[in-house]
């Protein structure tokens, strides 16, 4: 049996790296006692995948991984969300848990966008609007990346699928009147995947004045689109931190 679960990653959390996320979570395992496959050979491991790594500093209410069970086990998916967050530490909540069909393709390989909300300080609604016009009228927007020790420009225009100004008070920017604008962007994962970070600097922000937090991750496939695992109905984004913070 195959799992998946969705979980979210906030609050002063959002500075581990993915490295002590994965630490976190086998301790978790241990805690429930949940019986994962291992791997063959001299030193064995969890059969633990994760999806699309995260900013370390990010944040998140959409993060995802999977898991294989030992052979013969059978259990309840729908009770392990709470179980599971009550051994996870503060911040990090698992807010749905599903089977996997036999074959299903890793998230690496499926995952084709993730959504972000980007909240810019130290730049007025307007400035950073006639920014957003500019990136998105842009035939194509240059940046140096690198990759494997080696550094190239490259266009990442093609990798904005959308993105717009929310106005403080509303929608994805919550808060009074007059609060840091947040940006609501799609970018592409595929063939390469398009950081926030990456845009902000094609736009001319300093990525250090921004917190970012990914919003949904979605998988394409013949014109349809999907969540790598939806929240069930009436599910808020972190069902465990109000009783966690009181």
């Amino acid at each position: 049996m195959r799992l998946r679960f969705r979980f979210v990653k906030t609050g002063k959390v959002r500075w581990t790296s993915h490295r002590d996320v994965a630490r976190m979570w086998e301790r978790a395992f241990r805690r429930v006692q949940l019986p994962l496959a291992y791997s063959q050979g001299f030193s064995p491991r969890p059969k633990v995948s994760f999806g699309l790594a995260l900013p370390t500093g990010a944040e998140s209410l959409a993060e995802y991984l999977d898991v294989e069970l030992a052979a013969g086990t059978e259990i309840d998916a729908d009770a392990l969300p709470d179980r599971l967050s009550a051994a996870l530490p503060a911040g990090v909540d698992v807010t749905a848990a599903g089977v996997l069909d036999a074959g299903a393709a890793s998230l690496q390989s499926e995952v084709t966008s993730c959504c972000w909300s980007v909240t810019v300080t130290g730049l007025a609604p307007a400035a950073l609007g006639e920014r957003v016009a500019a990136a998105t009228a842009a035939a194509s927007l240059v940046v140096s990346r690198e990759r494997k020790g080696v550094r190239a420009d490259e266009d990442i225009r093609p990798g904005i699928i959308g993105l717009r100004l929310v106005e403080p008070g509303t929608g994805l920017a919550p808060g009074p009147a007059g609060a840091a604008p947040t940006l609501a962007c799609e970018l592409a994962t595929m063939p390469r995947a398009l950081r926030p970070s990456e845009l902000l600097l094609a736009m001319g922000v300093e990525p250090a004045a921004a917190g970012v937090c990914r919003t949904s991750q979605w998988i394409e496939r013949d014109g349809a689109r999907r969540e790598p695992l939806a929240l069930p109905v009436g599910a808020t984004a972190a069902p465990h931190a109000v009783e966690r913070a009181s």
